[in-house]
């Protein structure tokens, strides 16, 4: 899961560029990078660490041009510790081409054999998105009939592409002398919009709504599952259909927990779909603890709030804010021995001792995986004096691997693989569990776009919307997955500034 921004104006993008990649931080701390485009020549500074690390004035200044990308990366795929690996990834022919991409490519070792042993092309890092740019350089060159570039023969290679990759992509690329190209996959399980400032024409495509709005952008719309956007370097915008097959059926753990409350994604408002999953959330909870014996209701930091708020006020108990997020502590790095984790865990929250003294105690998270973390805070709420603590999912159990670019956990990590709801709550030491249903999850946030087809919701329900996943395909794909040694080990955590 990542960010990513592109921009065409008429103006420098640097700090632009810039301030997009801060609104769009809670996708990715791991690595920044910025890329942008001078006549035919690209500039680029990237490297392991958060944005405000990452660019300095001088940083800055060695960013010129009026089109540019960026992002903000964290990494599901590859060598995390590869600053290598950090983007955009640049490739010098044909025309010389960057680019930035945001999900999984379920496919790539096999697109990586074919790069070399039929396209001949070279890949020198794990990264998936590096084996993206190359088929891209490959479709292009296939596509083009000479210089200039045109927009058809652009989505011509586009084209290829679809037939080409399996698995999720969002993806902002910069061709020299031409333009920027976005593209979306056909299932649009990676989130990607566009919108414009009215002042002076500049053009952006990000991740997210809030990236275009909190930098003086109106929204326009979202890029379709499947379609190509093309815009030239005098702000003309293309775009085409290049699926043959499109359906939109965008992740639902954007609207759980990743993507900011303040954003729109796919025509879904996220705070509402939040304070959906906690209307439907009520009725799971009346139906296994009653009311009366709940005294107050507190939210686990963040996501969850709005699901929370929802909660509390259909029960008709008092809301609370029981747990204080310190907002400067970094990863939970793997530490020798239990205490340590736990002194960790506890670091990153504080307790208000007097919302638990002598209370029955519901919490609300939006979600969990691996459940350590989980443990750990209903200890401190039972330390903090509680008679009695719930625990409240605003999402069904995670029962099996993402492999679509959130790093979610082989399944034996996770918690509810295998287990009973009975049994995950003896883990967890809660005195009530209670999970939100799946199809009612599906309900309560579809409702609120018609048009969608479905969602990937695999992490919950097993069903991989690409139709090209299997146990060997996992077992796969977890061999490459970034070899981050950390304990953020709850579900909601994922290791990401939170996204409020």
């Amino acid at each position: 899961m990542c960010g990513i921004v592109g921009v065409v104006s008429n103006a420098p993008v640097n700090q632009l560029l810039y301030d997009a990649l801060l609104l769009l931080q809670h996708r990715g701390q791991d690595a920044a990078g910025i890329v942008t485009l001078l006549e035919r020549k690209f500039f680029m500074q990237k490297a392991k660490g958060m944005v405000r690390d990452v660019f300095r004035t001088r940083n800055m200044r060695a960013l010129p041009g009026d089109v540019g990308l960026g992002q903000v990366r964290y990494p599901t795929a590859g060598n995390a510790y590869s600053e290598e690996e950090a983007q955009p990834f640049y490739v010098n022919a044909p025309f010389g081409i960057v680019l930035v991409h945001n999900g999984n490519l379920t496919n790539a070792h096999a697109l990586r054999a074919e790069l070399f042993s039929t396209d001949h092309r070279h890949t020198n890092t794990e990264s998936d998105s590096e084996v993206l740019l190359n088929v891209l350089a490959h479709e292009l060159e296939r596509s083009s009939r000479g210089v200039p570039l045109n927009p058809a023969e652009i989505f011509e290679a586009v084209k290829s592409m679809h037939k080409r990759l399996r698995g999720s992509y969002a993806v902002v690329s910069l061709i020299a002398g031409h333009g920027l190209l976005a593209f979306r996959d056909p299932y649009g399980i990676r989130p990607l919009c566009m919108g414009r400032n009215p002042a002076d024409g500049t053009v952006m495509v990000a991740s997210e709504s809030v990236a275009l709005e909190g930098s003086g952008h109106v929204f326009e719309r979202n890029i379709e599952p499947g379609e190509a956007v093309f815009i030239d370097l005098a702000g003309k915008v293309h775009s085409m259909q290049c699926a043959e097959s499109p359906s939109l059926n965008p992740c639902i753990f954007e609207f759980v927990y990743l993507a900011r409350p303040d954003s729109v994604l796919d025509g879904i408002s996220v705070y509402q779909a939040r304070l959906n999953l906690g209307e439907t959330l009520a009725k799971r909870v009346v139906s296994t603890v009653p009311p009366n014996e709940i005294d107050v209701i507190i939210p686990i930091p963040e996501s969850s709030r709005p699901s929370a708020t929802q909660l509390a006020h259909l029960l008709g108990i008092p809301y609370r804010e029981g747990f204080v997020k310190n907002r400067y502590v970094g990863r939970t790095f793997i530490m020798p021995g239990q205490g340590v984790r736990k002194k960790s865990v506890r670091q990153k929250l504080n307790v208000i001792a007097s919302e638990f003294k002598g209370r029955n105690v519901m919490l609300v998270d939006d979600s969990i995986v691996r459940g350590t973390t989980s443990r750990e805070i209903v200890q401190m709420a039972r330390d903090a004096g509680a008679r009695k603590v719930y625990l409240a999912s605003a999402a069904p159990p995670v029962r099996y691997p993402n492999v679509y670019g959130i790093d979610m956990p082989t399944k034996d990590e996770l918690v509810a693989h295998d287990r009973t709801i009975e049994q995950i709550r003896e883990l967890i030491g809660c005195d009530a569990l209670i999970y939100q249903d799946v199809e009612a999850m599906k309900r309560a946030i579809g409702s609120l776009n018609p048009k969608l087809a479905g969602f990937d919701a695999s992490c919950f329900d097993g069903v991989y919307v690409t139709g090209d996943i299997d146990t060997d395909a996992i077992n796969r794909m977890n061999g490459s997955r970034p070899r981050i040694e950390e304990t953020e080990e709850d579900s909601s955590r994922l290791s990401l500034p939170n996204p409020s």
